[in-house]
């Protein structure tokens, strides 16, 4: 299984922990985001990765050498301006188009202990183009699932309108976690250009009659990266939790 690592982000959230460095690089009880990501990755069997990067982009290429890529083969997507979730994936689509296998595609500032082959089956058994790890929890952004639990709207916040992309009934509100699996066959229906972000391109193929799939991962434990008091309480986590 082939597998794409989302680091290019500024990290301003996490400053001034990223003032001379990538949120990859920034440590969680001594490991950096990526070493973390990697090795979660390894032991699902995922020997090759490909990893976009953009702020102090070099830093992770240097770090990544000078520990032999941590055993696996690894590429590197620059972008030299930031193309954001879905332009940042349809750079890298040459790293997978050719299989047909579905890989993983997981954001750098989230650690969890989702089980990424149980996610790969439910995608391949519900033939889905992809199929995104999700939560019922607060969020300020929601995705709504209809009773067959595939994508069909969002809502912005606990109180904000939901807006439906196909009729559904059953429906659940629920945060994303920033693991997703994908089919490569996404990649010839990814009409958007440029700069864009992925979710509005989900919605729109879901619109279309794609399926995208909820996969409930309330179960494992999951923390968002994103700010430094959350680095400081994932640290402490990841201990009771070796």
């Amino acid at each position: 299984m082939k597998a794409m690592v989302l680091a290019a982000g500024l990290g301003t959230r996490l400053r001034p922990l990223t003032n001379d460095r990538p949120k990859a690089l920034v440590e969680v009880g001594g490991r950096t985001m990526l070493e973390i990501t990697l090795a979660r990755m390894r032991e699902f069997g995922v020997r090759e990765v490909i990893v976009n990067v953009h702020h102090f982009a070099d830093k992770v290429v240097d770090y990544l050498k000078a520990n032999a890529n941590f055993g696996m083969r690894i590429e590197i997507s620059r972008e030299d301006v930031l193309l954001d979730t879905g332009g940042g994936l349809k750079k890298a689509a040459w790293f997978f188009e050719e299989s047909d296998e579905p890989f993983l595609l997981h954001n750098v500032d989230v650690v969890s202990t989702i089980d990424f082959p149980k996610m790969t089956e439910l995608h391949l058994a519900r033939k889905a183009l992809a199929t995104l790890a999700v939560q019922d929890r607060k969020t300020s952004r929601y995705l709504l699932f209809d009773e067959g639990d595939e994508l069909c709207g969002r809502r912005a916040g606990e109180d904000g309108a939901p807006e439906f992309f196909k009729a559904a009934e059953g429906v659940q509100a629920l945060a994303f976690a920033g693991v997703h699996i994908l089919s490569p066959a996404i990649f010839p229906r990814l009409s958007e250009v440029g700069v864009f972000p992925i979710i509005p391109s989900y919605l729109r193929l879901a619109s279309e009659g794609q399926p995208i799939v909820a996969f409930h991962a309330d179960e494992y434990y999951w923390r968002d990266l994103g700010r430094p008091e959350s680095v400081a309480k994932a640290a402490d986590e990841l201990k009771r939790l070796a």
